[in-house]
């Protein structure tokens, strides 16, 4: 629990996952999602919110490993980042696919 509250406390993009994941919860209940749907949907935030707290201790630890600028820690930080960005990149395509119907029928039927 010590590092879910300081990746709150101290990253702004952990916060921005955080509050997306709270948000996606919501619009599930919402929508009243299958079992299956949830199962997606929870592995998808746990995913995305696990891989953004391994970026951030990547980042942390080549910080204390070398503190000035370094093409290789450079290097290191940008791949633990796109890995972030695979991941919510990715889940977003879940989102899609689960959610657009349900909205688009909750449209059609107002």
């Amino acid at each position: 629990m010590a590092g879910i509250r300081s990746c709150l406390g101290s990253e702004p993009n952990f916060r921005i996952h955080f509050s997306a994941t709270i948000v996606v919860l919501i619009l599930s209940i919402a929508c009243n999602i299958s079992t299956n749907e949830w199962i997606a949907v929870c592995f998808c935030v746990a995913f995305v919110i696990s891989m953004e707290m391994l970026n951030t201790a990547i980042e942390k630890l080549c910080d204390i490993v070398h503190k000035d600028v370094h093409a290789g820690i450079k290097k290191v930080k940008d791949i633990a980042a796109g890995a972030v960005l695979v991941s919510a990149f990715f889940s977003l395509i879940s989102g899609i696919v689960i959610f657009l119907p349900k909205i688009i029928n909750l449209i059609k039927s107002i």
